[in-house]
């Protein structure tokens, strides 16, 4: 069984002081593969250095929503696109859209989306979504740049229904994350239930939102294991079947991932 942790930050600080013992108690969990999600361009190269070292650990290039908030350029298109065209990056992002943490005039925000949106489509490589409490505004974007032209995924899924079959309807995956497991999110346990085995993918966003039974810990790649067995008891699967689905989808979406372990099938 390999599963794949398909959104974390293993360059956080956190994580990265250990890291050579994070990835042998993923490898022990039999999460085979990993994703490290960039949240700044000034941070990458750390990224690119440590999916270079270890070729089981993907990278991808973007900002977040909420980095350098209010920041009108940033990042320069020419930033992104020269950020996103180095061969070891994957996908485009974390983007997004989040009125959670972020108050007053957000265009730039909403920008930001925009030029994310637009340069992967140029490049060919899907987006990694983030929406916090701006669903009605991220679907618009996406509708409205074209994002389906780029496929990607909504990363650690905590909107509702429709807003998840939206996103569906462009042709957007879903990945859901430990917050699944906590005891008041229903909502995303109803969303969970109905995701498409096609559609579906499982993720840490360690170093947070740690799985039950690690709440209060510092999460990590390890503990996908748990949030997807939580997930296929969830939809009445076994955990094997739901490992394989997931870790097909992953390599379905972000084709220039390549898989390294000969049995992972």
């Amino acid at each position: 069984m390999i599963l794949v942790d398909s959104h974390c930050h293993i360059d956080f600080p956190e994580l990265h002081e250990n890291l050579i013992a994070v990835l042998d108690r993923a490898n022990a969990a039999g999460v085979g593969y990993l994703l490290c999600v960039s949240v700044n361009l000034e941070d990458l190269k750390n990224i690119v250095e440590i999916s270079h070292v270890y070729s089981q650990v993907f990278a991808s290039a973007g900002v977040h929503p909420n980095h350098d908030q209010g920041a009108l350029d940033s990042p320069t298109y020419v930033e992104l696109r020269e950020a996103v065209e180095d061969p070891v990056v994957v996908a485009v992002g974390e983007t997004g859209l989040d009125y959670y943490r972020s108050e007053g005039d957000l265009e730039w925000q909403l920008d930001r989306f925009r030029r994310h949106i637009a340069i992967s489509r140029e490049v060919g490589k899907p987006l990694i979504v983030h929406t916090r409490r701006a669903n009605h505004d991220t679907i618009s974007i996406m509708r409205e740049e074209g994002a389906s032209d780029a496929g990607g995924v909504m990363h650690c899924f905590s909107e509702d229904w429709p807003t998840a079959k939206a996103a569906l309807d462009l042709g957007f995956y879903v990945s859901i994350s430990g917050i699944v497991t906590f005891k008041n999110a229903d909502t995303v346990r109803e969303v969970a239930r109905q995701i498409p085995s096609d559609r579906l993918l499982v993720e840490t966003d360690a170093p947070y939102l740690a799985p039950v039974p690690h709440r209060g810990h510092t999460n990590e790649p390890a503990f996908v294991a748990d949030t997807a067995r939580f997930l296929a008891e969830l939809r009445g699967v076994d955990l094997e079947t739901l490992a394989q689905q997931t870790t097909d989808n992953f390599f379905d979406l972000f084709p220039l991932a390549t898989r390294i372990i000969a049995d992972d099938r």
